[in-house]
């Protein structure tokens, strides 16, 4: 069976009725089921997205690819710069 990738907003969703379930008696495993995912999982996403909100979550995913987007630029700028120097210091 193929892994299926939960966007954050989906995910939060997901906690937040497991959280229901557990309330109403269930436990953690039973909880997880019902949602479709493993005990490890709802684990994992409860320490990562726990207390968070969907409009957090969406800020956090819009940073993360703002953050990609800048680390790439840097990488490119740091290698023109590398380039530059070699040329200017006649090792080419």
């Amino acid at each position: 069976m193929g892994r299926k990738t939960f966007t954050p907003e989906q995910i939060i969703n997901k906690l937040r009725e497991a959280e229901v379930h557990i309330s109403q008696g269930a436990t953690t495993g039973e909880a997880s089921r019902k949602i479709g995912v493993t005990e490890q999982t709802y684990y994992r996403w409860r320490k990562e997205y726990g207390g968070m909100r969907v409009e957090q979550a969406k800020r956090l995913r819009d940073l993360e690819k703002e953050n990609t987007r800048l680390k790439k630029l840097v990488a490119d700028l740091s290698l023109d710069n590398a380039i530059l120097k070699e040329v200017a210091e006649g090792n080419f």
